[in-house]
């Protein structure tokens, strides 16, 4: 199949990790993806705060840009993009919609938000089909993130407080995900840089879960919730006084490696939190 895709900004430098494996695996199930043309930044995360109309034709210009494509879906990875993508959507096809200075073209492509994209059933059979190494043994709680399942009205997110799409995806690659109540919380997202001390607290109430329940590592499928308990763990561990040592893994990044993919070491290289040894351990990839 062919599809629209719209990287956005974090997947062309800081998380080209999650960028190369989107990739690879949507190359390696014979999807093609026709980047945008011309694309723009969605805006998040601050434009919305600073200027609502803007922040909407920021988003609208790139759908009427993928209208342009012969396509009925477009793939999006990041749960922010979605999530103002979606929004200029919800804001244009209004009642309100005469007070944005632009306006939708009708032709603009079902936007997905790429964990839900692969959570179909018609992709997990696919993806099923090619597991070459089940991930028995893996134990992971999924971590959603704020963005791509609320406001539900907007995202169309069936189970927006429990979200099951990665929870299914990895379940499907043999791997145990492990039900907890804090799949949507806030990781803090850019108040990494201006209040590291609240991104702390957040973020180390999720690890601290995590690991009481005895997950194994965290699977993720939005770049700044990667980012935030990944890079910055070894300052929260300092600040919780206790190690963590948990592993946060792209979901894409866990479907290459079951269905052996090339790429997955310089994939996980580019992780801060180190994520090798427990996939030796469990004797998912002797390689490693």
């Amino acid at each position: 199949m062919k599809a629209a895709y719209y990287p956005g900004c974090s997947l062309e430098g800081t998380a080209r990790d999650y960028a190369e494996s989107v990739g690879a695996v949507c190359s390696s199930f014979d999807i093609q993806l026709e980047e945008v043309p011309d694309w723009n930044c969605c805006g998040a995360s601050a434009a919305h705060s600073i200027d609502h109309e803007g922040s909407i034709e920021l988003a609208a210009r790139t759908l009427n840009l993928a209208a342009e494509l012969p396509h009925s879906d477009m793939l999006v990875p990041c749960p922010m993009c979605f999530n103002r993508l979606k929004t200029a959507a919800w804001a244009l096809q209004g009642e309100n919609r005469e007070r944005y200075a632009v306006t939708l073209k009708a032709a603009f492509p079902k936007i997905w938000d790429i964990a839900d994209f692969f959570a179909t059933e018609e992709m997990l059979q696919r993806v099923s089909a090619h597991v070459i190494k089940p991930l028995e043994g893996l134990k992971v709680v999924c971590y959603y993130g704020c963005m791509a399942n609320r406001p539900p009205d907007i995202t169309g997110a069936a189970e927006p407080e429990d979200p099951q799409s990665m929870d299914r995806i990895v379940q499907n690659l043999g791997a145990t995900a492990i039900p907890w109540p804090f799949k949507t919380d806030c990781c803090g997202a850019s108040q990494a840089l201006s209040r590291p001390d609240i991104v702390s607290q957040l973020v180390g109430k999720l690890l601290d879960m995590a690991q009481r329940l005895d997950a194994q590592a965290v699977v993720v499928s939005c770049q700044m919730c990667q980012a935030n308990l990944d890079m910055y763990q070894p300052r929260i561990e300092a600040d919780w006084q206790r190690q963590f040592s948990l592993p946060v893994y792209y979901f894409t990044e866990l479907i290459g490696l079951a269905c052996g993919l090339k790429g997955l070491r310089k994939w996980l290289s580019r992780h801060i939190t180190e994520p090798f040894s427990l996939l030796r351990a469990l004797g998912l990839w002797n390689n490693l």
